[in-house]
């Protein structure tokens, strides 16, 4: 059947809107910290850039590439021989979900100093309070989870629109651009491991405490007690855990005064603490305390109206160059 030109645009335009229209943010995350909320504490000052955590984060995840690789292709964790090397990431990607950076200044000599200094600083999905990621995802594909807070991420329901990298005021998720198949990749807090009452692996295996698991509501008075510390005392640092009876027995340093995702974006479940400002360790400083879905969504919701409408202007296009060429369909 045929159909004019201006039949055309009313059906295109008007199916056009309809599904804009359609199109909302996933289920709003809860907006306060639920009472069983994990996360970790990192102390940049017990960092001593070892990277452990990165190779068992890949080990514990199956990350591609697995902890260890040597040209030629992948090599399984437990094949380690002496002609392989360490995998060196310098950023994260779909295949790091965990890195380990270093600040420098002048001649790097003096630990946790911001004149002539050095300061080793963890990053990895902060699983947001009230993330953004969650609430653009028009499939619900990130989700967090209202027990334990963790963000965690349904390949099988993602359709690559990658809204939540654009909504992350982190950074954070990161897409597969080598695959046919690509998904969304970022930490899940090792959400995998719960079952077996074991916890995230960047933790267990840190050796110098500097990270360490437990409930967000403990991890945020452990952190603010540290600050209260006079400097130069001995203090037992739990190991691991925050619950941990293990305990490394270190002088308290100069810390920065401030609990970086305490309140930043809304809070966050992964918290910091580190003898050098924040913005020094490469932290965005424009990031403020209002919580962030509301302000992404604005923005993003019209992405699919600018689609739609480029899909109707094309689609006209198309029409009106087959009629001025005397073709019919």
């Amino acid at each position: 059947m045929a159909i004019n030109r201006r039949d055309f645009l009313k059906v295109s335009v008007g199916s056009g809107l309809l599904l804009a229209s359609n199109v909302s943010p996933a289920i709003a995350a809860p907006k306060s910290l639920p009472p069983e909320a994990v996360g970790i504490l990192y102390d940049a000052t017990l960092c001593i850039g070892c990277k452990a955590c990165m190779v068992n984060c890949k080990k514990y995840n199956s990350m591609p590439s697995g902890a260890l690789y040597r040209k030629g292709g992948a090599v399984p964790y437990e094949h380690i021989t002496p002609e392989k090397i360490y995998d060196a990431p310098v950023d994260l990607s779909d295949k790091t979900l965990n890195i380990i950076k270093a600040y420098k200044s002048g001649t790097g000599l003096n630990k946790d100093q911001v004149e002539n200094g050095f300061s080793f600083v963890k990053n990895h999905c902060l699983h947001c309070v009230d993330p953004a990621c969650a609430s653009v995802c028009p499939v619900a594909a990130l989700r967090k989870d209202t027990v334990n807070g963790v963000v965690s991420y349904d390949a099988d329901k993602c359709i690559g629109c990658r809204y939540c990298q654009v909504a992350c005021p982190f950074s954070i998720p990161k897409f597969e651009w080598e695959k046919t198949s690509p998904k969304i990749v970022k930490c899940q807090l090792c959400h995998h491991r719960y079952a077996e009452g074991k916890y995230a692996a960047c933790c267990e295996f840190c050796p110098t405490g500097a990270s360490i698991f437990g409930k967000v509501v403990d991890l945020q008075d452990e952190a603010k007690m540290r600050l209260t510390l006079p400097v130069g005392t001995e203090y037992a640092y739990p190991l691991n855990r925050v619950d941990s009876e293990t305990k490394l027995w270190k002088k308290v340093p100069q810390y920065t005064n401030h609990i970086y995702g305490l309140t930043e974006a809304g809070g966050t479940q992964y918290l910091f603490m580190a003898g050098v400002p924040f913005d020094k360790l490469g932290f965005n400083p424009r990031i403020t305390d209002t919580a962030y879905p509301d302000l992404t969504w604005n923005y993003i919701k019209k992405v699919p109206i600018l689609i739609g409408a480029l899909l109707v202007a094309g689609a006209a296009s198309h029409v009106i160059t087959r009629r001025d060429h005397g073709e019919t369909s």
